[in-house]
């Protein structure tokens, strides 16, 4: 028996750069706006570690990061109920934790 062969379907026609920006327009305005918890946790918590008490300052307020306590980086509350400003050597530190753990526990979940 023969193999059947399906007819391709036409190929789209090119779209000129403006349609293609409009798309593109049309489909970022459609976008939910991000949420920018890291300057709403710095204003509720204020520019210091939460763990070691390391104090920051403009230069190098990027060394501080929002460290989401339950892990789930969707839950975002007003309140800041669920961050904890960390420095990155804190916040490393806090997730590491977890991995030793599970090695140290044997954890078969991981394999």
């Amino acid at each position: 028996m023969a193999p059947s062969f399906r007819p391709r379907a036409p190929k789209p026609v090119a779209k000129t750069q403006e349609e293609a920006d409009e798309i593109i327009r049309k489909m970022k305005a459609g976008q939910k706006a991000p949420d920018n918890y890291r300057e709403r946790s710095l204003k509720l918590h204020g520019w210091i570690c939460a763990k070691c008490g390391r104090e920051f300052d403009l230069d190098n307020l990027h060394l501080l990061t929002v460290h989401h306590k339950d892990g789930n980086h969707n839950y975002n509350p007003p309140d800041g109920s669920n961050w904890e400003n960390l420095c990155v050597y804190c916040h490393d530190d806090e997730h590491s934790r977890s991995i030793l753990a599970d090695y140290l526990q044997g954890d078969k979940r991981k394999k």
